[in-house]
């Protein structure tokens, strides 16, 4: 998690989302297309938390809607290419309300 967080309710919250990957990415993606994946955790301006999976070969939908039932949170999934065989993907989550 970035160190610019400062805020402890927010950072107390984006520790929670992490463990919740953490713990459970692995019973929502059998085919294990996302668990074990880089994946990174990025602040956007503090307005949004964004979590990023790269190489990751394929993704069917019932894992990406998976995962946004995981979070918790209401947030919005992007797909993008990354080589000719992979894919990065993308969750970001409004910090604000």
């Amino acid at each position: 998690m970035p160190s610019r967080v400062t805020d402890p309710a927010l950072r107390e919250r984006l520790t929670e989302v992490q463990r919740r990957l953490a713990e459970n990415l692995g019973k929502i993606d059998p085919h294990h297309r996302l668990s074990g994946r880089p994946v990174s955790y990025q602040v956007i301006a503090g307005q949004t938390f964004e979590i990023t999976f790269r190489d990751v070969p394929r993704v069917d939908e019932a894992e990406l809607m998976g995962v946004k039932k995981l979070l918790g949170e209401q947030c919005v999934c992007s797909i993008s290419p990354q080589t000719a065989e992979t894919i990065t993907v993308s969750f970001v989550i409004p910090l604000k309300t």
